[in-house]
Parts: structure tokens; C-alpha cells; sequence
């Protein structure tokens, strides 16, 4: 497979973003539209199908959605060194589409997870990176890049639970799971049709003789040792976010009013999972004007600030359940308005801090280490991924509004860490937004 370095239109604009944000956005919508689609039906098929226990399925979704995100750190080891960051993507690709289809067979079911992990491990790190490889070290452009290409995760993940959870929870599993397999390829295809699109990545430019590896500089370490702090910081956010695939899908499931308008239909459990991704389209612009408001004014907040601002809204979304929970009859069925709202200020804490986490690695990562650095950002999600799962394993033992208050607790605390560590780390590395 060969992809030179010097056959690249990656300069030419549209829509004032580099042509190649496009072929990334449409690639990863795809991508995620896979990712989600299988997500959205995996906790119903363990429980309902595969008749795991509650507990069992989510220590299994903890370390399913852990390991997704354990991987790409050696994704992109595997990249910065042998293979480059485009025959990576495309490998985790075509490893990701495999484990999708090999998902209705139940005796495939743990191959199929590793398969997945794997994949991704070689995908989610290498296509990212890609993002900021299109823009120059000071270009302000890059945030509101991530945030559009954050946009084409959502659009992604918001048909995925219309498609794959109607398919799965209404014809049968294997029909879900393999529509999630179909995206996949074709978010393979659209990447290996844009190549030309696309910025060399530093592997490429290496051997090139376009760059050298110059010794790392004392800035270069201050950096990598500041993301590794916000790193552990980011893990008590995905601890509390995470719970949208897990507890939260088993309280629509469970203690949703979901028929609609009062009608005899019920809507699928798994919809809700497009509640989010939905928000995300009214929000981003929203906010990416908001900033570029903020911007002109020299009042737009820092990435690391922005950080912050996404844990507190995170910890506001679960104080609508902590209410409710508390005040409902045992076994009730409540008004689907609760489960939204929680979602609603979900979605801007997000949108505060995963893009702009994004954006920020491919700031303070030296270039040569970058697919490294975006590998080490998804190792919190890895373990918040995983502490999720274990969190979950409290869902039946404890009432629900502590346990809403127990992950209201969590993203306020980390907010607050973030907070209070953002002036150091701002006085050691610089402030990379200027």
C-alpha cells in the first residue's frame, strides 16, 4: 500500500477548513456510527440474549469500553514508528468491521470484542491526529476544527441507536450488528478515497527527509508531564459520562415512560442513545460562535478552563436523576423529560471537554510523539471506561439517587482539580492557545 508524502492537497480550503477535515469528518462519522451502533444494542443483547446478569454485563461493558480505549495508545506507538498513521487507521478499520460481523455469532461473542478492541486501539488515535496535522502550530482555526469533526462523531452516533437498535431490538440482534459492520466499510471507503486530502503524517515526513528528530527540549517534557496530570484528572469525567451507555440505558429501559404521546407505541429503549448526539448539532455551532465571540474579545476561555467548564456540567446533568430518584414511586416509570434533561447538560459538558482535549493534545504534543500523546489522552478514557463499569456494579445494591449523587460528585470533583492545577501547569508550558 502506498501513500508518498508528496501527493497531498491537504493546503486547499473549503468552507475556510482545509479540504481534508472533510474527508476525516465523513470518515469518522462512519466510524462512530459502527462504534455506537454496536453499543447502543451491546448491554440488551448481554442481559436479554445472552442472559448474563446485570452485574456480569456491566463489568463486561466496564471493560469493553475501558479497552477501546487502553489500545490506542500502542495504536499509535505502532504508527509513530513502523506503519504511519494512514495504514494504521485503515488496518483498525478493516479489524473493526471483522469483529462487527463476528458479533451475532454467540460463541464469538469475547473474539468479537477483542477484534473491536484492537481495531479501534488502530483507528481512534491515528485518525484524530490527523485533524490537527491539517492546520499550523498557532492556526485558532484548529479548536473549532475539532469541534466540527467532534460534529461528524455525533452525526455518527446519532443514527447509529436509530438504525442498529431498531434493527437489533426489533428484527433481531445479528441484523443490528452487522448494520453497525456495513458503516464501518463504508467509512473505510471514504478514507481511502480522500488520501489526497490529507496532511503527511510524521512517520511519512521522516522518511521523506521532510523532518528531524531533534531531542526532546525542557517545554517538550513540561508538556507531556502536564498532559499526563490532566490525563488522570480526565478519568473521573469519563467515570461519570460513560454511564450513559450503562445505567443510564438500563433506567430507560427500566424506569422510562416511553410511550409516546401517551399512545399504545413504545419507543425503543435504545433511541435515547440518540438523545446526545442530537443535542450536539444545536450546540456545536452554537458554541463554536460563542468562542469566536469570546475570541474577538480576548475573552475566550483556555482549553483548560474550557475543561473545567465541561466536569460542572456534567456533574448539573445527573442532579435532575438525583431528584427524581429520590421522589418516585419504587418500580415507577417516569416522565422521559428527566432522562433528556440529564442528557441535555451532558452534551455541553462534553462538547467542553472531549473536542477541546482533542484540540489541546495536538497542541503541547511534540510532532513526532503525537499519535503517542493522543494514544495516552484515550488511556483515561480507558480508565474511566472502566471504573464506569465497576460504578455500575452498584446500580442494584444502592438507591438510585445516591448513586445519581455519587457521579454528580465525581465530575464536580474533577472540575475542581482541573481548576486548581490550570494556573501551574498554564506557568510551566505557557498558555499553547496563544
Amino acid at each position: 500500500m502506498s501513500l508518498p508524502a508528496e501527493k497531498t492537497d491537504a493546503a486547499q480550503d473549503l468552507w475556510g477548513h482545509p479540504k481534508g477535515l472533510y474527508v476525516l469528518f465523513f470518515t469518522e462519522m462512519w466510524e462512530r456510527f459502527s462504534f455506537y451502533g454496536m453499543q447502543a444494542i451491546l448491554v440488551y443483547y448481554m442481559i436479554k440474549h445472552l442472559m448474563f446478569s446485570q452485574e456480569k454485563a456491566s463489568n463486561v461493558w466496564g471493560l469493553y469500553t475501558g479497552f477501546v480505549y487502553f489500545t490506542p495508545f500502542f495504536g499509535g506507538l505502532l504508527a509513530d514508528k513502523v506503519l504511519g498513521q494512514r495504514r494504521t487507521v485503515i488496518i483498525g478499520g478493516v479489524l473493526m468491521a471483522i469483529g462487527h460481523f463476528m458479533m451475532p455469532f454467540e460463541s464469538l461473542f469475547y473474539p468479537a470484542l477483542i477484534v473491536l478492541i484492537i481495531g479501534c486501539g488502530a483507528l481512534k488515535p491515528n485518525i484524530s491526529t490527523q485533524v490537527g496535522s491539517l492546520y499550523a502550530e498557532h492556526d485558532h482555526r484548529r479548536d473549532r476544527a475539532f469541534s466540527i469533526f467532534y460534529l461528524g462523531i455525533n452525526l455518527g452516533a446519532f443514527f447509529s441507536p436509530l438504525v442498529c437498535g431498531t434493527l437489533g431490538e426489533t428484527f433481531g440482534w445479528h441484523y443490528g450488528f452487522a448494520a453497525a459492520g456495513v458503516g464501518m466499510l463504508i467509512g473505510l471507503a471514504v478514507y481511502i478515497w480522500g488520501q489526497k486530502y490529507l496532511a503527511p503524517d510524521e512517520l511519512m515526513k521522516f522518511r521523506a527527509g521532510q523532518t528531524e528528530h531533534a531531542p526532546l527540549t525542557p517545554l517538550d517534557k513540561k508538556r507531556i508531564w502536564a498532559l499526563f496530570v490532566l490525563c488522570l484528572l480526565n478519568i473521573f469525567f469519563w467515570v461519570a459520562y460513560e454511564q450513559q451507555g450503562n445505567t443510564l440505558a438500563l433506567w430507560a429501559d427500566q424506569n422510562t415512560n416511553r410511550h409516546v404521546f401517551g399512545g399504545s407505541w413504545q419507543m425503543p429503549a435504545s433511541w435515547f442513545q440518540a438523545v446526545n448526539p442530537a443535542f450536539m448539532f444545536f450546540m456545536t455551532p452554537l458554541l463554536c460562535r460563542l468562542w469566536t465571540w469570546q475570541g474577538g474579545r480576548n475573552t475566550e476561555p483556555s482549553s483548560i478552563t474550557k475543561m473545567t467548564i465541561g466536569c460542572a456540567f456534567l456533574g448539573i446533568a445527573f442532579l435532575p436523576m438525583v431528584l427524581i430518584a429520590r421522589t418516585m414511586a419504587p418500580g415507577a416509570a417516569v416522565s422521559s423529560w428527566w432522562l433528556i434533561s440529564c442528557l441535555f447538560f451532558m452534551t455541553i459538558g462534553e462538547l467542553y471537554l472531549s473536542p477541546i482535549g482533542l484540540s489541546l493534545v495536538t497542541k503541547m504534543a511534540p510532532p513526532r510523539l503525537v499519535s503517542r500523546m493522543m494514544g495516552l489522552w484515550f488511556l483515561s478514557y480507558f480508565g474511566g471506561g472502566y471504573l464506569s463499569g465497576w460504578a455500575g456494579t452498584f446500580w442494584e445494591k444502592v438507591p438510585k439517587h445516591n448513586f445519581f449523587l455519587l457521579m454528580t460528585g465525581v465530575a464536580f470533583l474533577a472540575g475542581l482539580t482541573i481548576f486548581l492545577v490550570a494556573r501551574p501547569i498554564h506557568k510551566a508550558i505557557g498558555n499553547v492557545d496563544d
